[in-house]
């Protein structure tokens, strides 16, 4: 009885860590809103919906487009260099993915230098002054949401930033803890998380 008492506290602790670095990595600050902004503290609409590139870009790409199409910002801004240098950035393949999905160009501005989160924050601040933005919704994949909002809200205080993460791509979801590479994005985020809020930069 004992024993199936440790292993029942064992096992009920996993699950617990578990649930808890998925809720820590992946802040959702539109849950409790509706489909679309409203008047509620917190739902209201932004000026712009900022997604950056990496891991799986065309799902971060159809997020962004959901959220623009439900009216919750006027302007898109896609953020990302090329991850194969010889073809377009990820920037302007989010780009092209959002007008084949209806997005109108003038509805959209890409940052196509950018290589690393810190980049992407310290690259896209020209456009937020530029288009006067002073609320923005983060889009990103949800292992890498929390990180994401840090470096956009350290590199631009003046904004109100909210988070937003794809639920699901395919390099995280639900069952991320079934798989080394769920840990391995787990880890590397909380170690990337602490570097910058100790003030370091993540390369």
């Amino acid at each position: 009885m004992k024993k199936i008492i440790i292993i029942s506290s064992i096992v009920g602790g996993y699950f617990l860590l578990v649930a808890g670095i998925s809720a820590y990595l992946g802040p959702n600050d539109l849950k409790s809103c509706g489909d679309k902004p409203s008047e509620t503290k917190g739902c209201e609409r932004a000026d712009a919906i900022v997604a950056v590139s990496g891991g799986d870009t065309l799902a971060r790409a159809d997020e962004a487009i959901a959220l623009y199409k439900s009216g919750w910002a006027p302007l898109i801004i896609f953020s990302g260099a090329a991850a194969d240098k010889s073809g377009p950035s990820n920037a302007e393949v989010m780009q092209q993915h959002a007008v084949r999905a209806g997005i109108s160009e003038n509805s959209i501005v890409i940052e196509d230098q950018s290589e690393t989160t810190e980049q992407n924050a310290v690259k896209t601040k020209n456009i937020f002054d530029k288009y006067r933005v002073t609320s923005a919704i983060v889009v990103t994949s949800a292992y890498h949401e929390r990180r994401a909002v840090m470096e956009f809200s350290h590199r631009a205080p003046s904004i109100t930033f909210r988070a937003h993460p794809v639920a699901s791509d395919n390099q995280w979801g639900a069952w991320w803890w079934l798989t080394p590479t769920g840990w391995y994005l787990a880890l590397s985020e909380l170690v990337k998380i602490l570097i910058v809020a100790s003030g370091g930069v993540v390369r």
